[in-house]
């Protein structure tokens, strides 16, 4: 079984133009999140994907493996499909190009051991939300999975409400989604549903067509994205006193 990671990297980002090339100790963010990613053992294979000349000529002179795609996509869904049209792949996994020190972890539980090839099949990543200012944030979104790990519905709003017990867990939606191919081009050929154009969550549009998600528990996953020049400060401040130095 062959496993692609994508790492969709735009430059037009609205809070933080330019990104994926932003300084972090000498390198720019998508060669750290590139590296990160590497250390993965389940992937076969890692590639860039963006719709910018600055950030594929960055990593050419780095030798990133990157694919140049077209610059209308809406979601990093629309980009993998793309990609899936000229790599092929049992399995495409989507990881953040804002995530310098995204969760390895997480990577490899995204990764099943079987993927089917005949239905549309996707998974995700979980992790626990004990955080009440988390839990209340709209940027967190929230999940709830049946008894075989399979994703019921996902929200902005905390969810299930804690009607008649709170002796519960909640649950968070983490940014490592996978993919094979009948999933991607499900959703390049679909319209948005129901719920995800209420909720506004892209990832709601397979649970909306009763596509299966496959969810995977990581204990005490969180990562930081970088969107604001704060995040990035952030991460050089975390790199720095993790004592990160890989190996070029």
């Amino acid at each position: 079984m062959k496993v692609l990671g994508v790492i969709p990297a735009r430059y037009g980002s609205t809070r933080l133009p330019g990104k994926a090339l932003k300084d972090i100790h000498g390198h720019p963010m998508v060669w750290w999140v590139y590296k990160r990613v590497c250390e993965s053992k389940r992937l076969d294979e890692v590639i860039v994907a963006t719709d910018d000349d600055r950030i594929k000529d960055a990593c050419d002179k780095m030798d990133i493996p990157v694919i140049m795609t077209s610059d209308i996509h809406r979601a990093a869904a629309n980009r993998l499909q793309e990609v899936s049209e000229s790599i092929k792949a049992d399995f495409y996994l989507q990881l953040n190009g804002d995530e310098p020190l995204i969760n390895v972890q997480a990577i490899d539980a995204a990764i099943p051991d079987y993927v089917p090839q005949d239905v549309e099949f996707g998974t995700n990543i979980i992790t626990e939300l004990n955080d009440p200012a988390q839990l209340m944030d709209p940027s967190n979104i929230k999940m709830v999975f049946d008894d075989s790990m399979k994703a019921l519905y996902m929200s902005r709003t905390p969810i299930p409400y804690p009607f008649k017990s709170i002796d519960f867990q909640y649950y968070k939606h983490v940014g490592i989604i996978g993919y094979n191919k009948k999933m991607l081009d499900f959703y390049q050929s679909s319209k948005p549903g129901k719920f995800e154009l209420i909720e506004g969550i892209d990832t709601l549009r397979f649970l909306d067509y009763g596509k299966t998600l496959q969810l995977s528990l990581v204990h005490d996953c969180h990562s930081l994205s970088v969107d604001t020049e704060k995040d990035l400060e952030m991460v050089i401040k975390m790199i720095e006193e993790q004592g990160i130095n890989y190996n070029e």
